[in-house]
């Protein structure tokens, strides 16, 4: 018999299917209906007894000629704990013999209403690209602010008077500085964002902190592009400090994302998105969302959260609200919505603070004091290359380049390191590759993978530690002392 989970691994429903006499006898069942009602005689064994006299009564009604549609069945599998909820309908299959017309045959089909078990990640994971596709625009226009001021303090730079040169430079540094660090925050909360890793064990968060970073994350959804249209929206944040929660930032902030983002579609003239933080001792955090918007009826606000449900016709999945919902319940929380159309909507977000530590963390030792060391800098990039050589030279190492694996590995015959420093991609060889031949050459050498990749991976046997791109001269000492040490 198939197996009854079988149904459930593919996003479309599988349509169920089964033909019975007119008297109700078994004539044809396909697998998908086998799945759910069983293989046995007595083809409504998995009904409740109310459903069971129903289904009956209705296939005798097919067979004087009565159609009946949408009737939902609970059936009883052994594999699950709740009841599945079936939808049917049984049609009479006439038939012409001469001029006599008469009821040859009931055919039932349906389909399970169920989610099947890979619907709710597949459905996020689709969610979140189309929220980041939305947001493309944005994020290249806040890109090319960001080279725009650093090209811009470049060019006063260059033309400073020599008399004002200490000043000068000090003032435009700081400010190329900060664009640098803007663009690679930017980065770096769309990758978290993207990489989305599964986590099993919660940990504590700050629930204004990661609201802070998803307000960064949307704005060239909810401030740039509408501005291009010529639409304002603004986003007024008032967010008290508040216990932690336990809980996973990247299932949060998909939470957090989506909500933002439908705010701003309920708002096609603008208007303002307030987001807060409280706590009440006796209910728990909470953070309250609510805009200015077109508000809903009561019967939308009564089905937001069904999956599949949605108000945005073509545009919408029907599954994102449905998918805030079930990560909100994971994390012991309710989601509530209050809305009223022409004055916007309000959904409250309440999660049980984290338990207090049982005892006081354990300090974390000091920095090991800096070693002056050999390192070995692998990048297929000369401008990278050398900027990374320049800096490790300030803090006294002595440094070598290689432009590719091959020339790396040539070097480590004839030079000795105390590090290597690689890039991953490059040409021909990359660094987890080059970093496999070393480690058969060099055991205990300490290899650091520099990466500016979404999906940079985890250390393993041949990679001692990753670091992602971009990255600053005292976090990188750090690091050298930490793997010397």
């Amino acid at each position: 018999m198939a197996d009854a989970l079988d149904i459930f691994k593919s996003i479309e429903p599988e349509i169920l299917v089964a033909s019975f006499t007119p008297e109700g006898d078994v004539v044809f069942r396909n697998p998908a209906w086998l799945a759910v009602f069983g293989a046995q005689d007595r083809p409504w064994d998995r009904l409740l007894l109310d459903d069971r006299q129903e289904i009956t009564q209705l296939i005798r009604e097919a067979a004087t000629g009565l159609l009946s549609t949408n009737q939902l069945f609970l059936a009883h599998l052994s594999e699950r704990e709740e009841p599945l909820p079936v939808l049917l309908n049984i049609l009479p299959v006439h038939s012409r013999t001469g001029d006599d017309v008469r009821i040859s045959a009931v055919l039932l089909n349906g389909e399970v209403l169920a989610e099947p078990s890979t619907w709710t990640t597949s459905q996020t994971v689709r969610h979140r690209m189309e929220n980041l596709g939305r947001m493309t625009m944005g994020i290249a226009h806040d890109f090319n602010n960001l080279l725009s001021a650093m090209l811009g303090h470049i060019e006063l730079l260059k033309s400073t008077p020599g008399g004002d040169e200490g000043t000068a430079l000090q003032e435009h540094l700081q400010a190329i500085e900060h664009a640098a660090l803007d663009g690679a925050t930017l980065v770096r909360k769309i990758q978290q964002y993207i990489r989305q890793e599964k986590q099993t064990d919660y940990e504590p968060l700050n629930l204004p902190t990661l609201i802070r970073d998803c307000v960064v994350l949307t704005r060239p959804y909810w401030y740039n592009e509408p501005r291009r249209q010529g639409i304002a929206i603004d986003i007024q944040l008032e967010l008290d400090a508040v216990p932690p929660i336990m809980g996973a930032a990247a299932e949060l902030r998909d939470v957090f994302v989506n909500l933002i983002l439908n705010a701003v579609q309920a708002m096609p003239r603008g208007g303002d998105i307030t987001i807060g933080t409280l706590f009440e001792p006796d209910r728990g955090v909470q953070v309250h969302i609510t805009d200015t918007g077109t508000g809903m009826t009561d019967p939308v606000q009564e089905r937001i959260f069904e999956p599949l449900f949605s108000t945005k016709g073509t545009r919408g999945t029907g599954m994102g609200l449905s998918v805030c919902y079930g990560i909100i319940q994971e994390h012991d929380g309710t989601i509530e919505v209050k809305s009223r159309p022409g004055f916007g909507t309000t959904f409250t977000l309440t999660l049980p603070p984290a338990a207090p530590p049982l005892e006081a963390p354990i300090p974390e030792p000091e920095a090991p004091s800096g070693r002056r060391v050999r390192i070995l800098v692998v990048d297929d990039e000369p401008m990278v290359r050398t900027v990374l050589s320049r800096l490790l030279a300030l803090k006294g190492h002595t440094v070598l380049e290689a432009s590719s694996g091959a020339e790396a590995l040539s070097l480590t015959e004839s030079e000795r390191f105390d590090l290597v420093f690689t890039d991953q991609g490059m040409p021909e060889m990359s660094g987890r590759q080059l970093a496999r031949a070393l480690r058969r050459r060099h055991r205990n050498l300490p290899i650091l993978l520099l990466t500016g990749d979404t999906d940079a991976g985890l250390p393993d046997e041949n990679v001692t530690m990753v670091m992602a791109k971009p990255f600053k001269l005292d976090t990188l000492e750090a690091t050298i002392q930490q793997l010397l040490a």
